[in-house]
């Protein structure tokens, strides 16, 4: 079987995922990186020295590519993916798709038009500490699932997400969508539905009273993040234009009755995710969410609080986010050459941001619920069933 030929667009932040898929051994190859900032052109060059280096879209889509991997920043995500849709070239889009709904509309119905092969990067499916809920849930340890929470301290919210662009709400639209996208995923996933009516409140409560801000578009997170950064009023270099909540509470009513919630909060001491789902028959928490962590189980009944019924731990992985992030491109380069059903839904992914927009809307009028609008029924059924009729790679 010939080398698969993949083309990245974005070589940043998350260019290790670009690492990750350059599998020569395994036949998978980067052969293409695209960037306009000439840093990320350097360190591509460095990385991948066989590889064309460019800031031109148009030439990275004339290489005969098999797939291209979109890392740009969030608001960016869209062009790339459509224009490599449009060529018939299999797409690898990061989390979120898109910052807009209409265009995760467009891309969705341009994967069907075309049929090339579209894939999104939503990692948490593949955490250990996520797998191992699903399974529980699924293997009927808890009942029918009826209400999940999770609960979100982001202790590196100062550093990672009001340093850059991610603080402007016109390139981000909020923190709700761009760091919490993988969370409501995640909740639809183990409720088993998506989120039809959603409201939410938050505020900027702590880092735009901080005076002290520059312009860091040259810099990368990696150049600031010190753990010596805090408390958060004494951070220092924040970005220009901060326009995005720091602290985020959601509710969502999903299809099927589950109801959920999401708190998002960054400026807390520590960073993890603390979820708890709750069934007819026991409930499931974690406690912690890396390597070595607990899932603890409750199914008997008990007089007030009381050790889990059992506790399972969370297994080591390999690689960025508890291996999740080698596992996601396993999926990603066998789902190009193969198809077929992947774990990750690009409809998920859809919804995902559908509800985290919405949620946004909401937060910043008067906290009422109101309607996530649904993806077209066609397109569902198109994804649902695997994107049935997708091109093989070339």
């Amino acid at each position: 079987m010939k080398d698969l030929r993949i083309g990245v667009v974005g070589f940043g932040a998350r260019g290790p995922l670009a690492r990750e898929a350059h599998r020569p051994d395994a036949g998978a190859r980067v052969v293409a990186v695209c960037d306009p900032s000439e840093r990320a052109r350097s360190d591509a060059r460095t990385e991948f020295p066989d590889a064309l280096v460019t800031g031109d879209l148009t030439e990275l889509l004339g290489q005969g590519l098999d797939a291209v991997m979109v890392l740009t920043p969030d608001d960016r995500h869209a062009e790339p993916a459509l224009a490599a849709l449009e060529a018939g070239v299999a797409v690898f889009c990061e989390k979120p798709l898109a910052v807009r709904i209409e265009d995760t509309d467009r891309i969705l119905a341009t994967a069907r038009r075309t049929g090339a092969r579209l894939y999104v990067g939503h990692n948490m499916r593949h955490m250990p500490v996520i797998t191992v809920m699903k399974e529980l849930i699924d293997d009927g340890r808890i009942g029918e699932v009826k209400a999940i929470w999770c609960r979100h301290f982001v202790g590196h919210g100062g550093d990672y997400y009001f340093k850059d662009w991610h603080a402007d709400a016109s390139r981000s639209t909020s923190l709700l969508l761009q760091k919490g996208a993988h969370d409501i995923d995640v909740i639809h996933w183990l409720a088993g539905g998506y989120s039809r009516r959603v409201a939410a409140v938050g505020a900027l409560s702590v880092y735009g009273d901080v005076t002290d801000r520059a312009d860091r578009s040259d810099e990368r997170m990696s150049e600031w993040f010190s753990l010596d950064n805090w408390p958060p009023s004494a951070q220092r270099g924040l970005h220009p234009i901060i326009d995005v909540e720091d602290l985020s509470m959601m509710n969502m009513v999903l299809d099927g009755g589950v109801l959920a919630s999401y708190q998002q909060c960054h400026f807390t001491p520590d960073y993890w995710r603390n979820y708890t789902v709750i069934g007819t028959q026991g409930r499931i928490e974690n406690t912690g969410d890396t390597a070595g962590a607990r899932v603890h189980l409750w199914n008997r009944r008990h007089d007030g609080a009381a050790e889990p019924d059992e506790s399972f731990e969370v297994p080591a992985g390999i690689g960025g986010h508890g291996g999740a992030d080698s596992m996601l491109i396993s999926e990603f380069l066998r789902f190009v050459r193969d198809g077929g059903r992947t774990e990750t839904s690009p409809v998920a992914a859809r919804e995902a941001v559908a509800a985290g927009i919405v949620a946004t809307a909401s937060l910043r009028g008067d906290g009422s619920a109101l309607p996530v609008p649904p993806l077209e029924e066609d397109l569902v059924a198109y994804f649902d069933a695997g994107q049935p009729g997708s091109g093989r790679a070339h």
